[in-house]
């Protein structure tokens, strides 16, 4: 975990982040937007008392659709201690959060170990690792232990839509090795009381146009992972934000024809999870980022 040259995500710019930035935009300490009970997650993760969700600064990704631009692309946000961090933790969870749910952790993996070593025998509740799939499986391990759930997207099949819409070469074999290792660690799903304990949440955001790539992500997970230990979420939110006007074919929202067809595929592959209603493309479920709870 060497800050001098980050190698923590898939990208290994190798930036010295005590002086500079990385690819991802953050410094050697930690930087958040926003800490609050998210109620619009799957429901097993926000139940009825809400995620106890922290909002990172910076991302691996460029996404040029991002829904959170603000905080991933432009950093805004506020620099805390590892000591603040875990005192959020502990606020989240003493305001009756069923989980901790890191949103964007990647860039600070050391920092995030740090806080929860701080909290250890006080904080009892799961912990969510809320990433975008781009991950190194050796940053990974250095989570185990301390991750109960992950919740990784698998955004692109094709490595071609990676790098034209989020700048990530090689994402197909980087999210599938990530995923693997995720189902590693975790094990089959585990929900207590409506809520889960343990194991993957694989999200897949249908984008428009590209209902065909949708389609072997699922075939490929249902290939790949146990369809029994792993639980899907399909979204139909994609809105277009950010740069998607840049590209004619993503500049719309996705149609209930496609989004039709790709929950007909997901039924007849046996995959198992939550299925997002179309109405759920509104801008408003998109978080304002205000620095309450930092």
């Amino acid at each position: 975990m060497d800050m001098h040259s980050c190698r923590l995500c898939p990208r290994e710019c190798g930036a010295d982040r005590y002086t500079g930035t990385g690819f991802c935009g953050c410094g050697a300490g930690l930087r958040a937007a926003k800490a609050y009970l998210h109620m619009w997650e799957e429901p097993c993760i926000s139940g009825t008392q809400g995620s106890g969700t922290v909002f990172f600064s910076g991302c691996n990704l460029k996404c040029c659709f991002c829904q959170n631009y603000r905080i991933s692309h432009e950093n805004h946000g506020k620099d805390i201690s590892d000591t603040r961090l875990a005192e959020i933790f502990l606020e989240l969870q003493e305001q009756g959060a069923h989980n901790i749910n890191l949103v964007s952790p990647t860039p600070y993996v050391p920092q995030i170990i740090s806080a929860l070593d701080l909290c250890r025998g006080k904080l009892y509740i799961p912990i969510v690792y809320n990433t975008g799939g781009y991950e190194s499986v050796e940053t990974l391990k250095l989570m185990e232990g301390y991750v109960d759930v992950y919740l990784p997207d698998f955004k692109y099949f094709d490595n071609a839509l990676g790098e034209k819409y989020s700048g990530a070469k090689n994402y197909f074999e980087t999210v599938t090795a990530a995923l693997k290792e995720m189902h590693r660690q975790t094990g089959p799903c585990r929900i207590e009381d409506g809520i889960i304990r343990r194991g993957t949440i694989i999200r897949h955001l249908a984008l428009p146009s590209h209902r065909d790539d949708s389609i072997k992500v699922l075939e490929w997970i249902a290939e790949n992972l146990p369809p029994d230990d792993i639980l899907i979420s399909l979204m139909s939110q994609y809105t277009p934000f950010y740069r998607s006007s840049e590209h004619k074919e993503i500049s719309r929202r996705i149609s209930t024809f496609e989004y039709n067809y790709i929950l007909d595929k997901a039924a007849a592959l046996g995959l198992n999870g939550f299925m997002q209603e179309r109405s759920s493309a509104r801008e408003e479920y998109t978080p304002d980022f205000d620095l309450s709870g930092i």
